[in-house]
């Protein structure tokens, strides 16, 4: 008899994204007749750069001639696009990561969720809540909680409350977690943490020997001076951090699909006898054996990001999402709703009025209004009674769907 695994059984409903599309799609086949704007689901609408699309052309061309033809690379990266982000990313900003300390992937998404194959079943999770909900989900789905409670929280995770009072930053908590989840700039309130802010974790890290799972997918959207785009720009970070980022909201790259995860060298956990084991060479063993690497092509493409004319190019797509943000932003906060984020992320985290729950919100601005956001609950409980709107849209899309906001009642 096969058996499944149980602990897929605990998580609840469906994964947010698939239920907003599910409603979606059921308002579309009953109003035909209506133009719905999709504000939910943060893909990205605008094209590839032409620089990374030359350089698409280019490796493909080089695949159809058996003197450049490439087959299986490796599955660490390929060196080029492992030393041009280790060079830009990091080294050119200060920050000392080598090439060989970064692991080229198909997405952050994949990498937040596998991580915890190479840490124990007992250990402790740090979440933060409101949060993406990948985190929570793959920890249930890997056996390290218990029963989902009537208050939507999971025996086993620590929850970490972002909330106005604390200015979505959590506190640091009484229970110490062995794995913490960080996100910077935050999805979903597209809030921010200062260098002070993060120090206080990295120093709780190594006090307590820790690992910080820090997502920083959007640090490219960062624009205020004193926020640091990587945790590894706080001292002591790379013995307790690992990081994840990605080319999908960065450089367009949901459907092309190429990110890379960071582990220092000096970062260790523990056998069960107490003896240290770097954590890079755990992660080495796990994405040599599960993973045959991301295509040349897309891998040539991505390098094309770091030369001159690309990071131009990039910078003006970017610089397009966030000036929808503003737009957004200053919209909502004139339609008198209270508003975070949108400055240093393609976010906005917006309070319903009259204490009206998440999905009542999106209900009502989608029948009344035919645009879609995404409830603030489905990102956790804490996140109740708030929406986050995603700027990645077409700017006339952005304007007409925030007038239509406007005159909701």
């Amino acid at each position: 008899m096969a058996l499944i695994n149980e602990h897929y059984l605990k998580l609840q409903a469906g994964y947010l994204f698939p239920e907003i599309g599910r409603r979606v799609s059921e308002f579309i086949n009953a109003n035909p007749e209506k133009k719905v704007i999709k504000m939910g689901i943060g893909d990205v609408t605008q094209p590839l750069v032409p620089t990374v699309i030359k350089a698409f052309h280019e490796a493909i061309d080089e695949m159809g001639k058996s003197e450049t033809f490439k087959g299986y690379g490796p599955e660490q990266g390929y060196g080029f696009l492992r030393e041009a982000i280790a060079k830009n990313s990091y080294q050119d900003n200060g920050v000392a990561i080598e090439a060989d300390d970064i692991f080229i992937s198909d997405g952050s998404k994949c990498d937040t969720g596998n991580i915890q194959e190479i840490f124990g079943h007992n250990n402790k999770i740090g979440i933060c809540d409101p949060v993406y909900p990948v985190y929570a989900d793959t920890t249930v789905m890997a056996g390290k909680t218990g029963a989902c409670q009537d208050n939507g929280y999971y025996d086993g995770i620590i929850y970490m409350p972002c909330n106005e009072e604390n200015g979505f930053i959590p506190e640091l908590p009484t229970e110490v977690p062995d794995l913490i989840f960080l996100c910077y700039p935050n999805n979903p309130t597209g809030t921010v943490a200062t260098k002070e802010e993060l120090k206080k974790w990295v120093d709780y890290a190594l006090e307590n020997n820790s690992i910080i799972l820090y997502d920083a997918a959007y640090e490219a959207f960062i624009t205020e001076k004193n926020i640091p785009h990587s945790i590894y720009e706080i001292e002591g970070a790379k013995k307790v951090a690992i990081e994840f980022r990605s080319f999908s909201k960065t450089a367009g790259f949901t459907g092309t699909r190429c990110a890379y995860t960071v582990i220092p060298k000096e970062l260790v956990a523990y056998g069960p006898e107490g003896d240290a084991h770097p954590v890079r060479n755990l992660w080495n063993r796990r994405h040599s054996t599960k993973f045959n690497g991301v295509s040349y092509p897309v891998q040539k493409a991505a390098a094309a990001i770091f030369t001159e004319q690309g990071k131009k190019e990039v910078t003006e797509v970017i610089t397009y999402y966030l000036d929808n943000a503003r737009i957004m932003r200053e919209s909502l906060t004139e339609a008198g709703y209270t508003v975070y984020g949108g400055v240093n992320a393609p976010y906005v985290w917006v309070k319903t009025k009259n204490n009206i729950s998440s999905w009542e919100f999106f209900d009502k601005v989608l029948n009344e209004a035919n645009v879609v956001g995404t409830p603030g609950s489905g990102f956790g409980p804490a996140g109740e009674g708030y929406f986050r709107f995603s700027a990645f849209a077409d700017r006339e899309n952005v304007i007409e769907a925030m007038n239509r906001i406007k005159k909701l009642t």
